[in-house]
């Protein structure tokens, strides 16, 4: 009877060896600055605690690291992005970045090189990049706001990335999904925002399970 039982515990294990590790949790980091990390409001209103919570209710075997941090530039991101593809290992990473660069009037050139750089640490550890477009008003100039909008997606067909056309579309136009500062979104602008990047991200999960 000890043999059998042996037998049959030995048979199980193998069998769980074998099974392909398909369905094996994952992990998806957002890598972004104070849009992302849900600044002014608690973590669990943020449109990736959101995320994190319709991936489960879908069912989907992921889940998410927020890697973000407020006041992030491309060249702050670009400095510990590689720390944290090691800390998280993801399969997926969603690069928001660009806009407190752009806030300061950093070179457009210097933000596409930037973005580029972490495309590629992020394809060298196999996980595969998703880009976020963003825009800034014209107000910062019309020939820089137009510049800065196009580096989003010359990266994305450059380097054939899923792109979130823009973050805040259904947002950045309405004072009312904003906190007093104008300048971060509010708890009711989180939703909003997850559906942004929903369509995106669906058919990147659902492949990949």
């Amino acid at each position: 009877m000890r043999a059998v039982l042996v037998l049959r515990v030995a048979f199980l294990s193998a069998f769980l060896l074998a099974v392909p590790p398909a369905f094996a949790e994952r992990t998806l980091m957002i890598f972004g600055d104070s849009l992302a990390a849900a600044y002014g409001l608690s973590p669990r209103e943020g449109w990736v605690s959101l995320l994190a919570g319709k991936i489960e209710k879908a069912g989907l075997p992921w889940k998410v690291a927020n890697a973000s941090v407020s006041g992030e530039t491309t060249a702050g991101g670009l400095r510990r992005i590689s720390e944290d593809l090691k800390r998280h290992k993801p399969s997926i990473v969603v690069i928001e970045l660009g806009a407190n660069d752009a806030l300061r009037g950093q070179p457009v050139a210097a933000i596409r090189s930037n973005l580029e750089k972490m495309v590629r640490i992020a394809r060298e550890a196999r996980a595969e990049p998703v880009l976020v477009g963003l825009m800034i008003p014209p107000n910062y100039g019309i020939d820089y706001a137009r510049e800065f909008r196009d580096v989003f997606t010359t990266i994305s067909r450059k380097e054939k990335i899923p792109l979130v056309p823009f973050l805040l579309e259904n947002v950045a136009t309405r004072t009312d999904l904003f906190l007093p500062d104008q300048l971060h979104p509010n708890a009711a602008a989180q939703p909003v925002i997850l559906d942004n990047v929903w369509p995106v991200l669906e058919p990147l999960l659902a492949k990949k399970k």
